[in-house]
């Protein structure tokens, strides 16, 4: 059975179980020990990601390649580093309990299992174990009404992407006759093997892959849960599972239904163009920080779909890219909200950054840094980001996309910029109490890899590099 190719997720599961029973019994509070847990047990799945061969298990449901080790080793970073930002913050909202990190532990099981999904009933199950466990860190603040309220739309949206991915995988088994990747790419390389019922079920699972990446037109609930879920629970919602959601339509799509491109490629074109001009235009007239955030989420997915709408192999490579960076960028810039608190206070509207230049340089000068790698600025990780996707796109002929994609970039940039002037040109608001050691020391960190990208890409791009070949071999 080669039961041995999912030892990462089968050691982070009984860790999981572990650390839950640990909690349970452990006489005083569980919670500092059981996140210092949860980081080893992140840190032995790396290596064991790392260490593990190539091949496929388990009936053909399980498979371990490039293009998951990479995937993999970016969900336990997003993961391990979401964890961090939590520690300071949940003591001081009086949520730091033990089983947090169990479910963020949790999550990313579901996570790594629909990574290495050979099968569409085993990407759903893997989807759900995520599902379950954002549903209910999401609403871990419980005595914020906004927090359940973010946790219920989340909720009612979520089972409604479930129901469609369902009703469209009953679809492509009906009309294909089969649920696994391999015999559905070698159904549909037949001729006449592509069918209109088969076509309508591979939309209904773009439809609810769609959903796992916030990207329009299933993007509604993405601005309420980024801004009512506790702000690590933000932090780990916008990196791990974007990063498990788009690997799962690269895997899909370029897999099982590859030879359906034309099919299913004007479908991703027009997602990317709608996530693209509503992340931009949506975000403009926003005040929280964190909404902010959202719709700028939303715009960068649209970005990464470009990689897959170009349907070659360096648009998957510019687009894993693309996610390593965004990852990034996204936990720096959630650091610095982490840090805006005053007198014990959370705060996240921009204009509480008012003159932060004045009263915290170095906090001013990391949101700097990251925004303006958002907005694409040379020679920041952001830009080199945008560059892989775009180069794929104009070698691809899709000029529309290309020019879509720096429009937008354009228009981005003035919010992002925007936030930099509140910053460094109003009057200073008051000064925000002192940043967590374990704050600093992770916008430090995602900052350099912003700043220093350009000095050593060239590891993360020849791992792209391979894993997009997997998918193309």
């Amino acid at each position: 059975m080669n039961w041995q190719i999912a030892l990462p997720e089968i050691v982070l599961a009984l860790s999981g179980m572990a650390i839950l029973l640990f909690g349970v019994l452990y006489r005083r509070d569980a919670s500092v020990p059981c996140n210092m847990l949860t980081l080893g047990a992140f840190l032995v799945a790396a290596f064991l990601v790392l260490s593990t061969p190539d091949g496929s298990g388990y009936g053909d449901l399980f498979v371990v390649d490039a293009f998951s080790r990479f995937v993999k080793i970016l969900i336990l970073a997003g993961a391990a580093l979401a964890l961090m930002l939590s520690f300071d913050y949940n003591r001081h909202e009086g949520i730091a309990r033990f089983e947090f990190p169990v479910l963020i532990l949790f999550a990313v099981v579901g996570m790594m299992t629909m990574v290495s999904a050979a099968n569409l009933m085993t990407l759903y199950l893997g989807l759900e174990l995520q599902l379950i466990s954002l549903y209910v860190v999401t609403a871990f603040n419980r005595t914020a009404i906004r927090s359940s309220e973010a946790a219920l739309k989340y909720f009612v949206l979520g089972a409604l992407a479930s129901g469609l991915l369902l009703y469209g995988i009953s679809l492509v088994y009906g009309f294909a006759g089969s649920t696994s990747f391999a015999a559905l790419a070698s159904a549909l390389n037949a001729p006449g093997g592509a069918s209109p019922g088969l076509v309508v079920g591979i939309v209904f699972v773009i439809a609810g892959l769609v959903f796992e990446v916030s990207a329009v037109p299933f993007h509604m609930w993405t601005p309420d849960v980024y801004e009512g879920a506790p702000t690590p629970v933000t932090v780990f919602i916008g990196t791990a599972p974007k990063v498990a959601g788009m690997a799962l339509l690269l895997r899909t799509l370029s897999t099982p239904f590859g030879h359906l491109s034309l099919d299913w490629r004007l479908l991703i074109e027009l997602v990317s163009l709608g996530s693209m001009i509503l992340g931009a235009l949506a975000a403009i007239g926003q005040t929280n920080f964190k909404r902010l955030m959202a719709y700028s989420a939303i715009g960068h997915m649209g970005y990464t779909l470009i990689g897959l709408a170009a349907g070659t192999e360096a648009g998957l490579r510019g687009a894993l890219i693309y996610l390593v960076v965004y990852v990034f960028m996204n936990v720096g810039i959630f650091a610095g909200i982490i840090a805006m608190r005053r007198h014990g206070r959370v705060f996240e509207q921009i204009s509480d950054l008012a003159g932060l230049a004045r009263t915290d340089p170095a906090l001013a000068l990391a949101f700097a840094v990251f925004l303006f790698s958002m907005a694409g600025i040379p020679p920041l990780a952001g830009f080199f980001g945008k560059l892989y996707v775009f180069l794929a796109a104009v070698q691809a002929g899709m000029w529309t996309l290309a020019i879509i994609g720096v429009l937008t970039s354009v228009v981005g940039a003035y919010y992002y910029i925007r936030i930099v002037k509140v910053m460094f040109m109003d009057a200073p608001a008051p000064a925000i109490d002192q940043r967590p050691a374990m704050v600093s020391f992770v916008a430090a960190a995602t900052g350099l890899f912003t700043v220093f990208f350009v000095l050593f890409s060239a590891p993360i791009v020849a791992a792209a590099q391979a894993a997009a070949q997997v998918l193309f071999g």
